[in-house]
């Protein structure tokens, strides 16, 4: 028997298993319905001497998380903008564990570092960004933050001669990151690159959530000669707002600012032409950051990074050994992103691409934008539904009313929170919370190529009878 033939078993039970679990997600409960007691139970199993066949244990593993998944992949999951994938994506994916490639240099899988390459000229055109831009294929867009501002970092310290992948932070001078609104994965990445999180410096912003262009012409004035960051939003995570690119970038550049754009899911509405023009100038920036498992539809693993200067995004990234190969011609992965060893994640980029095409990825942007609209509406119609935010793009806000008399802000909050609880044990339809400012409210996110008009209508359904 060849080794092959043992690969054949567990493979063929694996996508078995597969297949009904996503013929499953249009009738389980989109909320996982095992609690943390239950499921260390069922997969807590004493380490063993001896080894298990392969099968079985794909058998057990399945039969024990059953209960315990949420149904994200599916259509009626609207938290934390989390998308499913595509079949070509997720068949891609597979392939990409098959194949078991090392993707940090050419030398080691040369195929698969020239599907990275077309992929990332590919997602350039779709985001309408430089062609001459460099780019990373990263874990998530927080470690597209990270990448690009670890460039963002080497070039403001280079114009101020210094060193910093030879010297270090120590005594160099102080960055800060001058942001309006900001999601928490940019505090993680200045804590990782260390900058310390007092380089922060929160500007206010309007009632929309949007950073104003007096508001940083004044910032960047009071500490002129600074590095500085400036933040901006492509896609607020709450209320889906975009920050006036071209206004605010050329006020940062005339301070020489380096302007990172944060658009983990907004900025793929440049694919589409009913939404683009709400990143209109967004081109004009240093860096940007965006995730292809919330819109694009690929599997985890599938953050993308930009820098408009490759100088300074490789040379914060290059790693140079003697026992290392690399190639004079093709692109070498390592060159561009913090991993040596890492995954071939660009090929279930390249597979969605394929699959869906320009228009695809498109309608998918506007399906989604319409669908959103579509459930925030007629949530808000029910009675004590209060409507916060309509969505812009594929974001809506709604909180539940506490409807006694003399209710307070407590109540409401309390009484949202109840409602979300109900609807995640009814299971139908998963939303997640979110404050604004002091008020607990519900959050809609529709990002699923799977979403359906039917899905819409069972998700309001279900609301109707939680509330």
């Amino acid at each position: 028997m060849s080794s092959a033939s043992l690969f054949e078993a567990p493979l063929d039970r694996a996508r078995k298993h597969a297949l009904e679990y996503l013929h499953s997600l249009e009738d389980s409960s989109v909320a996982a319905t095992l609690t943390w007691e239950e499921l260390r139970q069922r997969l807590s199993y004493p380490l063993q001497d001896g080894g298990m066949d392969a099968s079985e244990v794909i058998d057990q593993l399945v039969a024990d998380v059953d209960g315990g998944l949420t149904g994200s992949a599916g259509g009626r999951f609207f938290a934390w903008v989390i998308g499913g994938s595509v079949p070509a994506a997720l068949a891609a994916d597979w392939l990409t564990s098959t194949w078991d490639q090392n993707a940090g240099l050419y030398v080691c899988s040369p195929a698969t570092a020239v599907v990275e390459e077309i992929a990332g000229a590919w997602l350039k055109d779709l985001l309408g960004l430089p062609e001459a831009a460099s780019f990373a294929l990263v874990t998530g867009c927080q470690m597209a933050h990270a990448t690009a501002l670890a460039a963002a970092r080497n070039a403001l310290l280079a114009d101020r001669d210094w060193d910093v992948e030879k010297r270090g932070l120590f005594g160099a001078p102080p960055l800060r990151v001058l942001c309006g609104d900001r999601h928490g994965t940019v505090t993680r990445a200045v804590r990782l690159l260390g900058f310390g999180t007092d380089c922060l410096v929160d500007l206010p912003v309007d009632d929309d959530g949007r950073l104003r262009g007096d508001v940083l012409r004044q910032a960047l004035v009071e500490s002129a000669g600074a590095p500085t960051v400036v933040l901006l939003q492509a896609g607020n995570i709450d209320t889906g707002i975009f920050d006036p690119f071209e206004e605010l970038i050329t006020i940062a550049h005339e301070h020489n600012a380096w302007v990172h754009v944060d658009g983990a899911f907004g900025m793929w509405v440049a694919a589409s032409p009913s939404y683009r023009h709400l990143v209109a100038g967004v081109e004009r920036a240093d860096s940007w950051a965006t995730d292809g498992h919330k819109w694009l539809n690929v599997p985890y693993d599938s953050g993308y990074a930009f820098v408009a200067n490759p100088e300074a995004h490789r040379a914060s990234m290059s790693q140079r050994a003697g026992y290392l190969t690399h190639s004079d011609a093709a692109r070498d992965q390592m060159d561009w992103n913090p991993e040596h060893s890492r995954r071939a994640r660009g090929v279930a980029t390249y597979a969605a691409i394929r699959q869906l095409g320009r228009r695809g990825i498109a309608d998918l942007v506007d399906r989604c934008c319409g669908y959103a609209a579509d459930i925030v509406t007629a949530i808000g119609a029910l009675p004590g539904v209060e409507v916060l935010c309509q969505p812009l793009i594929n974001q809506g806000v709604v909180r539940f009313l506490d409807t006694h008399p003399g209710a307070t802000l407590d109540d409401h909050n309390r009484r949202t929170d109840a409602v979300i609880a109900s609807l995640i044990e009814d299971g139908e339809a998963y939303f997640s919370g979110t404050s604004w400012g002091d008020m607990r409210c519900m959050r809609v996110s529709v990002s699923s190529w799977q979403t359906t008009e039917s899905d819409v209508e069972r998700t309001i359904r279900a609301v109707e009878r939680c509330i």
